[in-house]
């Protein structure tokens, strides 16, 4: 014991702190060795680290690491996904469910684990991560090896879990930096935690890029085999997955024969995995060959009749307020539509038939067509003709409000005045039977003060006394004219709106010349009017999109319920004048060739600007426009002028294009009949009025010579006190709806020389 220390405290020291005390001393001691050890160095040994220090450094290290990774995890949130993960296209199919096209800028699908097939799930898991059912969402030695990679200047590497591949996707980048990587491995943790395996296989398989610009498993089952995500089986399943990891090299309709034997050979890499796994069995996949995918082709977009059908179907979402053009526009939309695919290529076929037809000249190719056919008992819209392809001419002209339908639009002068029990200027009941002067410019009568209107028939034809069933045979312009002023010009346009004309139709007003036709709705509108009469004065509006889903959701969409626009008997009666125009003396006789019941009306417009057939079986309702236009500045010109003959009728190629159409829509389907509910006395022979006999009927092919005149106008100023009354008031300019006499086909023959068509201002 040190007295010292006995006797400055007054008490022994106990022995363990005596021994405490010379340890401290022996390290101070060894301490000072070692420094003078130290100091006595050459400089160079000085500058290597002690295995204390070492250990020292590590254990900060580590704990730094630790607090940092704790911080990290504490204020890293899992973020909104990215907006390149969450864009998709919009994909517009057929009734039968096949795929018309698609709009966006990325072809991606998503879709629910359950429509993925087992060995697609079984392989990507043994191509990217043979853990993932086990893992806590990240791999500790990948990110550590990343990490060393890119602090030594090799850049990112690999290493990822399924789980972190679907974070990168989804949440963040594909940018090649650490702090991305360290990121992804915290939002990868905390997914796991709250999402399950299920939903993370199900997310990284809809946002994986597969080549061929195929985002997501859906699009790549299209892309390489051609079948759903469902479908897929274990080889062709095993081959998606090498693709994951090179996505463009792997292609193996592409790829370098090197690359090629890369991609099977990684694809053999998958399948063993899968046996390792015990997803396969060890004998199956031995006799197992490589599933070649089919060659690439383009992605399904808008071109071709694609972008037209899927202008009607957008326009018919947006206008009736299902999906506004926003949301429309963010993509992600299933949407399956009425058009029947047979039938669409129907149309098609048939209007490129009608057009080889025409003269082979420089100017044809101005000819353009919208057509367009609904199903008159459901207002199913099944087939369009927009026109030739949506990539070269986007503009729809099966939707387009600009071309006047001439005498197409006296089936609803006749319909306004039978609904509304219409009379003669002289007390006569308006029926099909009654009996009108068709001598060509008689002024109308009964117009309101300072209005005055004489249209001509065509060719300047007098018809004498005919009844309003043969004057809608021969498309008679005088009798119609005051047949529609007999049945009141307003009463005229609430009938063309009753039957399905939008009320804000260009030119539709309540005025002399809306009898014969200077209305502008669109081939479309027409057809879901004519259907009205087709369905015995129900109409049901045409409608283009029976479903809509958007991630497997399914939304509501409008009843398409009947409403009553005519009386049954009103809509019969006219339906009967109609089939007298597709009668062997009609002007739409050529539709006669369909061989079933059929009713329609022809048009053709004031200059030839536009030619028209509209009609209908009981089954299908159709109509078919002509026009010709200069695709420089969309000048209109005339139709015979491009055709390089007199004139184009309703009656000759818009029918023929109908009855092409139409034949190849109903072959094979029963013929029926349109059970009309007639009153008595409407049923009459076709004989029951001649045509004046000074101007017999002829069914010569002689060119017809159209009278010159101005544009049309529906009214005219005021004239001056010394002005005749308007029962001889000097004839008007025709408005468009006149129609040729007789049921003649188009000259062949170009039109003589010296005689010009002057086109009307753009």
């Amino acid at each position: 014991m040190n007295k010292g220390d006995s006797e400055s405290t007054g008490r022994a020291v106990p022995v363990w702190r005596r021994q405490l005390r010379g340890a401290r001393q022996t390290r101070r001691r060894a301490r000072r060795l070692r420094k003078a050890a130290r100091a006595a160095m050459p400089w160079w040994r000085r500058m290597i680290p002690t295995w204390r220090m070492v250990l020292s450094s590590l254990l900060t290290m580590v704990l730094l690491a630790v607090t940092a990774f704790f911080a990290l995890y504490v204020t890293v949130q899992v973020p909104d996904p990215n907006a390149a993960a969450t864009s998709q296209s919009n994909v517009y199919y057929y009734a039968d469910g096949t795929e018309i096209g698609r709009t966006g800028t990325v072809n991606r699908e998503s879709l629910p684990l359950s429509e993925i097939s087992v060995a697609m799930q079984h392989a990507v898991v043994a191509a990217e991560d043979r853990t993932f059912y086990s893992n806590q969402g990240v791999d500790v030695r990948g990110i550590l090896r990343a990490a060393w990679s890119t602090l030594s200047g090799n850049g990112l590497q690999g290493g990822s879990t399924i789980t972190q591949q679907y974070v990168r996707n989804y949440y963040l980048t594909r940018q090649q930096t650490l702090d991305r990587k360290v990121r992804e491995a915290i939002i990868a943790i905390k997914v796991k935690e709250t999402q399950s395996k299920d939903s993370v296989m199900a997310g990284y398989l809809n946002t994986s890029y597969f080549g061929r610009n195929a985002y997501g498993i859906r699009a790549a089952a299209q892309a390489y085999y051609g079948i759903r995500a469902s479908k897929l089986n274990v080889p062709q399943s095993a081959y998606l997955a090498t693709l994951l990891k090179a996505p463009s090299s792997y292609d193996v309709s592409t790829a370098t024969p090197a690359l090629r034997t890369a991609a099977v050979a990684r694809w053999n890499y998958v399948l063993d995995g899968m046996v390792h796994l015990g997803y396969l069995d060890r004998d199956r996949r031995a006799g197992m060959a490589f599933p070649a995918p089919v060659a690439p082709r383009p992605t399904p977009g808008v071109g071709g009749q694609a972008g037209y059908l899927i202008d009607i179907a957008r326009r018919y979402l947006v206008d009736n307020d299902i999906v506004d053009e926003a949301t429309l526009g963010s993509g992600g939309w299933q949407i399956t539509t009425t058009f029947v695919k047979k039938d669409q290529q129907a149309l098609v076929a048939a209007v490129k038939k009608g057009l080889r037809k025409l003269p082979d000249t420089r100017r044809a190719r101005y000819i353009r067509v919208g057509a367009a056919s609904v199903d008159p008992s459901t207002g199913r819209i099944v087939a369009a003709y927009g026109g030739p392809d949506y990539t070269v001419r986007p503009y729809n002209d099966a939707v387009r409000h600009d071309l006047q339908v001439g005498s197409t639009f006296k089936p609803f002068d006749l319909a306004a005045a039978l609904q509304n029990h219409s009379s003669t200027q002289d007390g006569r009941a308006i029926t099909p039977r009654t009996r009108y002067d068709g001598t060509s410019r008689r002024c109308v009568q009964g117009l309101p003060p300072g209005l005055h209107y004489c249209p001509p028939n065509e060719d300047d034809r007098d018809y004498g006394r005919i009844s309003l069933r043969t004057a809608m045979m021969k498309s008679v312009n005088a009798v119609y004219a005051q047949e529609g002023a007999d049945a009141g010009l307003a009463r005229v346009r609430r009938a063309a709106v009753a039957a399905g004309l939008p009320a804000d139709t260009p030119d539709m007003g309540a005025t002399p010349a809306l009898t014969l036709g200077v209305a502008t709705p669109s081939p479309l509108d027409m057809a879901g009017a004519y259907a009205t009469f087709d369905g015995h004065g129900r109409r049901v509006a045409p409608w283009a999109v029976q479903r809509l889903t958007r991630d497997n959701k399914a939304y509501d969409l409008p009843r398409h319920d009947a409403t009553r626009a005519f009386s049954r008997t009103t809509a019969d009666q006219v339906t009967s004048a109609l089939k007298s125009v597709v009668s062997p003396e009609g002007t739409g006789y050529l539709a006669a060739a369909l061989g079933r019941p059929a009713a329609g009306k022809t048009g053709t417009t004031d200059d030839n600007l536009s030619a028209w057939f509209v009609g209908y079986t009981p089954e299908l309702t159709t109509s078919v426009a002509m026009f010709a236009e200069r695709p420089t500045d969309h000048t209109r010109i005339s139709l015979g002028e491009a055709a390089g003959i007199n004139r184009v009728n309703g009656g000759s190629y818009p029918t023929r294009i109908w009855t092409a159409y139409m034949t190849a829509a109903l072959n094979g389907r029963p013929v029926e009949d349109f059970r009309l509910q007639l009153p008595a006395q409407t049923h009459s022979p076709q004989t029951e009025a001649r045509p004046h006999p000074a101007n017999p009927p002829s069914h010569t092919t002689t060119p017809i010579h159209k009278p010159t005149t101005p544009a049309p106008t529906t009214t005219t100023p005021t004239p001056p006190p010394s002005t005749p009354p308007a029962t001889t008031t000097p004839p008007t300019p025709t408005p468009s709806g006149t129609e040729p006499p007789t049921p003649t086909d188009p000259p062949s023959t170009p039109a003589p020389s010296g005689t010009s068509t002057s086109p009307p201002p753009s």
